[in-house]
């Protein structure tokens, strides 16, 4: 099985974000420390804080940090949040299977045994698993870490301002 771009940089960001707990991170820092295209990232961004997995902060001062605590970040949730789909063979549509054999074929029950048992391994991990090294991933980020976090206690938070100010 392989996981698209998206799920792999979303993964990557939780852990960037993950290894920066007091800070609030620009978007430009995990795309600069991965090489990932910003605006590619942004819309990643976007949908893990739809779902709860970032919260994200709008405006000049703005940025992303994790929406709970990384042990209540599962990579069997975010995984399946974040993969368009998991029909692994043409016998996995419903309703666009034109595969002659499979009425007799046990391909399909095969690797849905294998399916389960992939997400039930994810399912036993969580975000806190990936980042139990903290220092090391900030090492191998590099200076892109240091430069692109705000401390959150330098944050000031206008709760009266409109949202997409």
């Amino acid at each position: 099985m392989r996981l698209t771009d998206y799920t792999d940089y979303s993964l990557r960001t939780l852990i960037y974000v993950a290894v920066h707990p007091d800070e609030l991170v620009h978007v430009q820092a995990v795309a600069d420390a991965f090489d990932i295209p910003k605006n590619h990232l942004v819309k990643i961004v976007q949908k893990l804080g739809q779902l709860g997995f970032l919260h994200t902060v709008r405006g000049r001062a703005g940025g992303i940090r994790l929406g709970r605590a990384p042990e209540r970040i599962g990579l069997g949730e975010v995984v399946r949040a974040m993969e368009p789909d998991f029909a692994l063979v043409e016998c996995f549509h419903q309703g666009d299977n034109a595969c002659v054999i499979t009425s007799a074929c046990h391909l399909k029950g095969i690797l849905g045994d294998a399916l389960r048992a992939y997400f039930a391994v994810l399912d036993r991990y969580t975000l806190a698993d990936l980042v139990n090294k903290p220092a090391a991933l900030r090492q191998l980020l590099g200076d892109a870490v240091v430069a692109a976090a705000i401390p959150v206690s330098e944050i000031k938070v206008n709760r009266g301002a409109k949202r997409g100010g």
